[in-house]
């Protein structure tokens, strides 16, 4: 069956649920858009426009399968829905099923070859698969003939900034900014450099922005932004109180349920046990390729990565999403790159014998193969959350390494509150549950320590940072790795970070971040409280 778009987008424009639905994604408010957009498609399921919206809606709270779905539903409805395949492009790309996103982006620029929209989409894709050069010339090109493209300018300054240009991305954002005073995306993006000082005039306009600004997500980038800037003249106070406004404002719209990470921590200990190990030993692919970096995000991990792919032998890539896939696909859920963790996909991993659990394997290597670049035999993966799965990639990759960033609770912490994710880390908007979720973080580490003695290797970043060379040294030879200087001069390395460390791990180790927290002591109560004796 198919219907006549034109007339269903103009019926769509005229229905009350659909337009109080699009209100209400504009303000943030996604359950009650989902709410809605059910209820329209209860009584006209073939309204292509609410699928598409209802398809949105699944791709902010990270349900990128069911994203999927309905925008497959929608194109078979109405394969000319153009806007219906760019939302498709970029599900398909969160979910790393990049040949696939690049056919249909390539089909929609074939029928629109002057559609910034999807010119944008392809540039998009291309980052994901770590092809740098050729986003950039495809950003260059779009704003060769939009420079009025305000997100744009942004976009492309993250490039920029990932491969080093830095000074070019700080100009790019300051364009941005220039055509859009209240794209909040923009402030953040130059206070997320975490090198730019904003003058008073900056600071100033930015406070004038956020009463102006129309979107939620404006508003709260701002306050992530002028949080960071007061951070940087020293008013603690005033820059706590942004930081905190800003992570309300992401928490209430955001699904995180913190029950799900204390559910799979339970799981864990009761299934991942000695004896479910040796049942399945030699079992997976035995590819060493894979190194993994885990942890919790702002521990380190950055810096890590940066020190191994600064050897001969291993190769940088970024952070990949195809374990959590892995997870969510064993579990009959669809959540590949949330912080939550999947309970249930335990119980389907231990169900698999050992010729069940070697196509895993394989399909992690296959999956991941179009980010490596070069011909080192061994490669990054520095997914934080993947601490979450450390039985799964031992069953299914038993010859990779695994390093566990450790940095300081209250460091980590407050480091994570402060710091806006773009997605995956819902458990960072709130002191409490930041807390617990480290808290829960070191039992199920301890865990694995116990059940698979030697498996992982712990670096503490405090004592990175005091004896980089013995530490090093202790991380190569976990690897497998002889020791070379380049990792001891690992800021030189040039390679492009996707990652908020990414300037940070261009310069010399310090010690001057370590205690930086203890600025906002008097508003941490929350996150000590709930870190205990781990409170240091």
């Amino acid at each position: 069956m198919r219907v006549d778009l034109a007339a269903s987008l103009a019926e769509a424009q005229r229905t009350p649920l659909v337009i109080e639905a699009a209100a209400a994604m504009q303000r943030g408010e996604i359950a009650v858009a989902e709410r809605l957009l059910r209820e329209r498609l209860h009584t006209a399921p073939t309204d292509v426009a609410a699928i598409r919206m209802l398809a949105e809606v699944a791709g902010r709270i990270g349900r990128y399968a069911d994203a999927e779905k309905l925008l497959v539903r929608a194109l078979e409805l109405a394969p000319d829905f153009d806007a219906a395949r760019a939302n498709y492009v970029t599900v398909l790309h969160r979910q790393s099923k990049f040949t696939q996103a690049h056919a249909e982006a390539d089909h929609l620029i074939a029928g629109n070859p002057d559609d910034v929209g999807y010119l944008a989409v392809k540039a998009a894709v291309l980052v994901r698969t770590g092809d740098y050069d050729a986003a950039l010339t495809a950003y260059e090109t779009i704003l060769m003939g939009h420079p009025d493209q305000s997100r744009l300018w942004v976009s492309y300054g993250h490039v920029l900034k990932t491969v080093g240009r830095r000074h070019d991305g700080v100009t790019a954002y300051r364009r941005a900014i220039a055509l859009s005073p209240t794209l909040g995306d923009a402030w953040w993006s130059l206070a997320n450099l975490k090198t730019v000082r904003f003058s008073a005039n900056e600071v100033a306009a930015m406070r004038a922005a956020l009463p102006q600004a129309e979107r939620n997500e404006d508003r709260y980038h701002l306050h992530f932004a002028l949080g960071k800037a007061l951070e940087d003249g020293q008013d603690w106070a005033a820059s706590f109180n942004h930081y905190a406004k800003g992570n309300s404002m992401r928490r209430a719209e955001l699904p995180y349920d913190p029950a799900q990470s204390t559910a799979h921590l339970e799981a864990s200990r009761r299934l991942m046990t000695p004896a479910a190990f040796a049942a399945r030993a030699g079992s997976g692919d035995p590819a060493p390729d894979p190194i993994f970096v885990v942890g919790l995000p702002r521990s380190g991990s950055t810096l890590i990565e940066q020190i191994l792919a600064s050897h001969s032998l291993v190769e940088g890539t970024m952070e990949l999403p195809d374990i959590g896939s892995i997870a969510a696909d064993l579990s009959g859920r669809h959540a590949p790159d949330r912080a939550e963790a999947l309970p249930s996909y335990l119980d389907g991993l231990l169900a698999l014998d050992r010729e069940g659990l070697a196509p895993f394997g394989r399909r992690y290597l296959d999956g991941t193969r179009i980010q490596r670049k070069t011909a080192r035999p061994y490669f990054i993966d520095k997914m934080p959350n993947n601490f979450a799965h450390i039985g799964l990639i031992h069953l299914i990759l038993p010859n990779a390494k695994i390093i566990d960033a450790r940095r300081g609770a209250m460091a980590t912490g407050f480091s994570a509150f402060k710091q806006h994710f773009s997605r995956g880390q819902g458990f960072t908007y709130d002191l409490t549950e930041l807390g617990r979720y480290y808290r829960e973080y070191c039992e199920l580490m301890q865990h694995y320590d116990a059940t698979l003695p030697g498996r992982v290797h712990r670096i503490d970043h405090e004592a990175l940072v005091a004896d980089s060379r013995t530490e090093i040294e202790r991380l190569l030879n976990h690897c497998g790795l002889g020791f070379e200087e380049g990792c001891l001069n690992f800021y030189a390395n040039d390679r492009s970070v996707r990652t908020a460390s990414s300037e940070q791990v261009r310069q010399p180790l310090t010690s001057k971040w370590i205690d930086q927290w203890r600025n906002y002591a008097p508003w941490l109560g929350p996150l000590a409280a709930e870190l205990g004796d781990l409170a240091k």
